[in-house]
């Protein structure tokens, strides 16, 4: 086995969400995920939903996870200002063949337990939590309070932006056809320049 992370998570309010708008959800889950794996380092990253509304990713690179939680979370919110994810994030032993990228049902180790079984406390309106305790989930949880105010515009700038090694924020302005001011804009108020500084901080010491 090796050390990895594993986020286990399900969608806000399904219940609320016809079926054709929770699968276009897990799809945007899955793109996500799947621009996590392009990530430097390299990351391999899988994802696998679970059940109608579980979901389920795995990585190798532990010390990205809460940057990836939070590009969940961006990706989501950029479809619609309600459209939200538990993510319960336990870093810790387990397998992940290339086999278990594929479909991360098929993978195990104590690291999978662990993540679900933290999912199963998430309540009241906690929508991020990190197993591992300290400073990580110190860290997690203001991020948690902060990522439910984002907005789809602020969520559009912010996952252009917080893939590690992006390009300046002119070239995001451009592929997201706004002005760079606007992209700052968005960016100041999402609070990302004290997101990024906070996560350059954990993914140095990881």
């Amino acid at each position: 086995m090796q050390r990895i992370a594993v986020l286990t998570g399900d969608i806000v309010d399904s219940s609320e969400l016809s079926a054709s708008a929770l699968d276009a959800t897990m799809a945007a889950l899955r793109v996500a995920v799947q621009d996590i794996s392009t990530w430097p380092g390299p990351v391999a990253a899988g994802f696998a939903r679970r059940g109608g509304d579980g979901w389920q990713m795995a990585c190798d690179r532990p010390e990205r996870a809460m940057r990836a939680a939070l590009y969940l979370q961006a990706s989501l919110r950029r479809l619609d200002r309600s459209r939200a994810t538990r993510i319960a994030l336990a870093v810790g032993a387990g397998s992940l063949s290339p086999t278990d990228l594929d479909d991360p049902n098929s993978a195990h180790g104590p690291v999978f337990t662990t993540s679900g079984r933290l999912l199963e406390s998430l309540s009241g309106h906690r929508l991020m939590a990190h197993a591992s305790g300290g400073a990580e989930a110190a860290a997690l949880r203001l991020a948690d309070h902060i990522s439910q105010g984002w907005t789809p515009a602020q969520a559009r700038a912010l996952c252009e932006m917080l893939p590690p090694g992006t390009g300046p924020r002119a070239e995001a302005a451009e592929r997201l056809g706004i002005t760079r001011q606007a992209v700052n804009q968005a960016l100041w108020s999402a609070g990302f320049p004290a997101l990024d500084e906070a996560l350059s901080y954990l993914e140095t010491v990881a």
